[in-house]
């Protein structure tokens, strides 16, 4: 099976450039960009519009902290399942023997949807996620892992979430773990995949927009085979 995984496309969708014979697209959020859910929810709508026209078999869609309209219900989950588009709020589904896990869930950081405190982060990845996923879709990546950004000082810091790193690799060990979130940023390169030494677990950090540079994509997500 062959898996195209893209994120924080902010509007820019159009832009990218669409692989041939893939069988899954999965998006692991951020279609959007505008904080206020009413100006959103166009920008959205417009994404399901572009998404459902894909000629891909499968398309999964995980939503991010600018898709203000989706967590105010605006755009419902029943708009993406009419446009045949699978929607994972903490949810999974499987495709042809594979286990797929969706949260939107990311650590507090400014105004923005689907965030909780880093001292609940645990708790919910704990209840919410199995041990038996094969690929994990969240919006945010775990600590240390293609999430270098700034601080509110300037500083540079790994910003994702310990907990989820925690779990990702003492307990779920999925094949593939997708996210975005944290961008391209100047000279800071997050696009892209890793691994680690300690576990067989992939690590795709498909955000295809660089911060302060937004109108062009410097990257087109990755692509996997498994």
């Amino acid at each position: 099976m062959k898996i195209w995984h893209v994120s924080d496309t902010h509007g820019y969708h159009d832009l990218l450039s669409i692989p041939k014979d893939i069988d899954v697209v999965i998006h692991s959020g951020d279609c959007s960009n505008d904080r206020n859910p009413y100006n959103n929810e166009p920008e959205v709508r417009n994404f399901i519009d572009w998404y459902k026209s894909l000629p891909i078999k499968y398309k999964i869609f995980v939503a991010g902290n600018h898709d203000t309209s989706i967590e105010k219900k605006l755009v419902k989950e029943k708009d993406f399942f009419d446009s045949d588009i699978i929607y994972l709020e903490d949810d999974y589904i499987h495709i042809e023997g594979l286990k797929i896990h969706g949260s939107p869930i990311t650590p507090n950081f400014g105004n923005w949807s689907f965030m909780k405190s880093r001292d609940k982060l645990d708790r919910h990845w704990e209840r919410s996620i199995e041990d038996d996923v094969d690929i994990l879709v969240v919006h945010g990546p775990p600590k240390g892992i293609l999430d270098i950004s700034e601080d509110r000082d300037g500083k540079l810091e790994y910003c994702g979430c310990k907990a989820l790193k925690r779990h990702v690799i003492n307990r779920i060990k999925p094949k593939l773990m997708l996210f975005g979130h944290i961008h391209n940023s100047d000279d800071i390169i997050n696009a892209g995949t890793m691994k680690l030494s300690i576990c067989d677990t992939i690590f795709s950090n498909g955000s295809v927009v660089t911060d302060r540079r937004f109108g062009k994509l410097t990257s087109n997500g990755n692509i996997f085979d498994i």
